[in-house]
């Protein structure tokens, strides 16, 4: 039993976001923010049974960015 899982957000192209859990083969999007939020809880609750659900999931945000010199 997982005490905390942590997914991978990142922005879709085509608009919102889509988040990947580490250690497992959990993948969901959202319109908005709070829309992913609800949609992680939900695959979360779909993986795993109530009694080895993670305690923790943490959603890290990872944004790319090029700069010109």
């Amino acid at each position: 039993m997982p005490k905390e899982l942590i997914f991978l957000v990142e922005e879709a192209e085509e608009g919102g976001y889509v988040a990947r859990a580490l250690g497992e083969a959990i993948f969901t999007q959202g319109e908005t923010w709070e829309d992913l939020r609800e949609m992680v809880r939900d695959a979360v609750r779909c993986h795993f049974s109530q009694e080895e659900a993670p305690k923790v999931i943490r959603l890290h945000f990872v944004r790319e960015e090029v700069l010109a010199p």
